[in-house]
């Protein structure tokens, strides 16, 4: 460690050196990496989003994806060049304890904290309506209160209930987790090309459909968020911090550092190609969305991009999509629950949380943090009603993309000889594109999603500043 208090910094120490029950097991190449993180940027964000995204920006939600692509390209960047630096597990927590203190690096992590727990039970409580919307369509009805959490009204809870489904495929995910990484990952591969071939079935369809007049006016709403006269927050710019939350999940490679059997190489292709990957599919796809039909027609839809397909009279693709959609989604579940896993690992391997939690199995796979991570999951998705705090999880992703966008401008000035296996190119233009960009986006999210945030970090320094004396006395 360096400096004292709570601004300490940790020196990195390669996982070979590490005391063996804290070693993770090395499996992973770059294939898997990028089927990681693909995994996990392509998922409920374009086949939900898109239709929040219009209804924000009208046929310039095109616009509104290159934006939020834009900026998460120059974090991908950062990320690629601080994760091959140290190559070690904890992703932007991780980085920010090396370089930016102790107390920094505990706000990341308390954000990211926010971020994958949300992201996972959002996406879990997806895919039980999916998933209970195929079993009533085979003649299986589960009892309403086993479909859902809590329903709350004005602060009330008026609909109570557990979500057993949302349950049931995070212990699933989570089980398989802990059976071994290469064979998770592999098996996350598989499905990664079940979405791909859905979203290229869409494109294939919808693309022939294509009318310019629907792309007119293509901007109704203007550019910067704004209040439209029902009250919701309008623009190009409300609509590229909702969307980002569709490009984010590359991160969660970074965390795969100790387990990447060449970080140096494998860490760099799995960031930068898996978001390159996913810029180019979600701009196929919003272009041939919103040129089939009018915007207006699959704004408020919950499967905006199978109700397209039924709009076009293509009832067999879209129940195919929605088919892929059940089968695939557990793929944005197990990145997430894997990166999340890992980052608890580091923090409870740097006594940020109980240290007993940071042991791996014989097979190198961190069994008890993985464990606790689901159960912390499974407490959102199946018992509390998560609608109304869901955006936290932009709200922590960007405060973490910003922090390791500064460890790499703060290293390039620190450490300019350090060795980088990758070097961002135009690092100080990159590195400010990142910082800005995703302040921009966070100026541009909803004020209650703002409020929010700053109470769960009110809440996370209070923890911290509780904790610290008793880390002193051990």
């Amino acid at each position: 460690m360096s400096d004292s208090g709570i601004f300490r910094r940790k020196a990195i120490v390669p996982s070979s050196q590490m005391a063996s029950e804290h070693q993770l097991a090395r499996t992973l190449s770059w294939p898997h990496l990028v089927a990681l993180g693909v995994g996990a940027i392509v998922g409920t964000g374009i086949l939900t989003l898109i239709g929040v995204g219009a209804d924000r920006a009208g046929p310039a939600v095109i616009l509104s994806f290159a934006i939020a692509g834009a900026i998460c390209a120059c974090a991908a960047l950062a990320y690629a060049e601080m994760s091959t630096m140290m190559p070690v597990s904890g992703s932007a927590y991780t980085y920010s304890y090396a370089v930016l203190g102790e107390v920094i690096a505990w706000v990341v992590g308390w954000s990211l904290l926010a971020e994958y727990t949300l992201v996972v039970a959002t996406v879990a409580v997806g895919w039980s309506g999916y998933a209970v919307g195929f079993l009533s369509g085979l003649g299986i009805a589960l009892p309403d209160a086993l479909t859902h959490g809590p329903t709350m009204v004005d602060g009330a809870v008026t609909n109570w209930g557990i979500n057993v489904p949302a349950l049931f495929i995070v212990a699933v995910v989570a089980g398989l987790l802990t059976l071994g990484t290469k064979e998770s990952a592999t098996l996350n591969a598989i499905l990664v090309v079940v979405k791909l071939i859905a979203l290229a079935v869409f494109v294939a369809v919808a693309l022939p459909y294509f009318d310019t007049a629907n792309m007119k006016p293509f901007s109704p709403y203007g550019f910067a968020k704004h209040l439209s006269d029902g009250g919701v927050e309008r623009g190009v710019m409300a609509a590229a911090a909702i969307i980002f939350f569709a490009f984010y999940g590359f991160d969660a490679i970074s965390t795969a550092a100790e387990e990447a059997k060449n970080p140096g190489r494998d860490l760099s292709i799995g960031i930068v190609g898996s978001m390159l990957a996913c810029v180019v599919i979600y701009m196929l796809v919003a272009v041939a969305a919103v040129g089939a039909i009018g915007y207006a027609r699959f704004a408020d839809s919950p499967e905006p991009l199978a109700l397209i397909l039924r709009e076009l009279g293509q009832g067999g693709a879209a129940a195919f999509l929605a088919a892929s959609a059940i089968i695939a989604l557990p793929t944005v579940i197990l990145a997430f629950l894997y990166g999340q896993s890992r980052i608890f690992f580091v923090m409870a391997r740097d006594r940020l949380l109980p240290e007993g939690l940071a042991k791996v199995s014989r097979r190198g796979v961190p069994v008890r943090i993985t464990m606790f991570t689901a159960a912390v999951v499974m407490l959102f998705a199946g018992f509390l009603p998560i609608d109304a705090i869901a955006a936290l999880a932009n709200a922590g992703t960007l405060t973490a993309f910003v922090a390791v966008a500064v460890c790499m401008l703060v290293m390039r000035r620190r450490a300019p000889d350090m060795h980088r296996p990758f070097r961002t190119p135009a690092a100080w233009v990159v590195g400010a594109g990142a910082v800005l960009g995703c302040l921009y986006l966070f100026i541009s999210l909803p004020s209650t999603t703002q409020l929010w945030f700053l109470g769960w970090n009110v809440v996370g320094l209070a923890i911290y500043f509780l904790t610290m004396g008793a880390r002193k006395a051990n």
